[in-house]
């Protein structure tokens, strides 16, 4: 996994962004938010236009990435998931490099895409349930993030 992300951001990424110096566990994390935020929309075996924006401008949004730059990620992102066999290897960078805030803004970003198309699927809860469990987010925060995304 680490060298398809090394290759992407090096030719991608940092390529655009002289100057910045990111070392792949920060690569890694951009991947794996990213496809946290794909697993959402994915979670219903229907994926529609607007998950997909919501997907891309919370990604361009979280790490201020350009257009190109955002859906590149999604794209290698999308192929990571093909490859994965679970959740833990995203949870797991996540949980390495993030704090308690910032690990609820990214659910709060899932939340975004699972109330994007006006619907909440059951599946899409359940993932962001077991998400919030990798993450060790309380069930009150996980309550709070669902209801404050509904209620928008």
């Amino acid at each position: 996994m680490l060298k398809g992300i090394r290759q992407f951001f090096d030719s991608h990424i940092q390529s655009t962004n002289a100057g910045a110096s990111r070392n792949s566990s920060e690569r890694g994390l951009q991947l794996a938010t990213a496809s946290l935020l794909i697993e959402v929309s994915r979670a219903d075996f229907s994926i529609s236009a607007e998950e997909r924006r919501a997907i891309n401008q919370s990604i361009k949004e979280i790490f201020s990435l350009s257009d190109d730059e955002g859906e590149t990620l999604v794209l290698l992102a999308e192929s990571e998931i093909n490859n994965s066999t679970c959740l833990y290897e995203f949870t797991r960078l996540v949980n390495d490099n993030y704090d308690y805030q910032q690990k609820l803004k990214i659910v709060e970003k899932m939340w975004q895409v699972a109330f994007a198309d006006l619907h909440k699927d059951k599946y899409e809860e359940h993932l962001i349930r077991r998400v919030c469990d990798l993450l060790y987010i309380s069930h009150q925060d996980f309550v709070r993030l669902r209801e404050a995304r509904k209620d928008a």
